[in-house]
C-alpha cells in the first residue's frame, strides 16, 4: 500500500468516525474491538506472538474507552456491564501474558452477543450527530 493510500484511508476513516451517530460509534468499537481479539487469537494459534499481544493491547484499550463512557447509573444493566468490561480487560491481560488463546477465545465469545446486540439497536434508532470519542484515532477508527 503506498503512502497516499494509507493517507486516503486514514482521512476516510476520520471522516466516518466525524460523521457517525453515537450508537455507530459503538457499534464501530465493538466491531474492532472484536477483530483485534480475533487476529490475537489467530496469531496465538500460530505462536506469533507480538501480533497476539499488539491485537490484545488494543483491545484492551477499546474497552478501557467502553468502560470509561459507561455511565452506569442510567440504566439497570449498567453495573453488569461495567463488571464484565473489567472481567475481559483482566482476561485480556492474562491471554497476553500467559499466551493462552483459550482465553481469548473467552472474550470473544462473551463480546461477540454484545457486538450483534448493539449492531441490532443502532438499525432501530434514527441517525442523529454524535460527537467524536477522544480515542476515535487511537483506537484505530478514525
Amino acid at each position: 500500500m503506498t503512502m497516499g493510500t494509507n493517507a486516503q484511508r486514514s482521512r476516510y476513516n476520520r471522516d466516518a468516525v466525524l460523521s457517525a451517530t453515537p450508537v455507530r460509534l459503538l457499534t464501530m468499537l465493538y466491531d474492532r474491538l472484536l477483530l483485534d481479539l480475533n487476529r490475537a487469537e489467530a496469531a496465538q494459534q500460530r505462536q506469533d506472538w507480538q501480533m497476539a499481544s499488539d491485537n490484545l493491547i488494543h483491545a484492551q484499550a477499546i474497552v478501557s474507552e467502553l468502560s470509561t463512557s459507561l455511565n452506569v447509573d442510567a440504566w439497570d444493566g449498567g453495573e453488569g456491564l461495567f463488571s464484565l468490561y473489567t472481567y475481559v480487560s483482566t482476561a485480556m491481560v492474562s491471554a497476553n501474558t500467559h499466551r493462552d488463546p483459550a482465553r481469548t477465545h473467552e472474550c470473544i465469545a462473551l463480546l461477540e452477543p454484545l457486538r450483534l446486540t448493539w449492531h441490532e439497536a443502532a438499525e432501530m434508532l434514527p441517525a442523529a450527530p454524535a460527537p467524536v470519542p477522544s480515542l476515535s484515532g487511537e483506537l484505530g477508527i478514525g
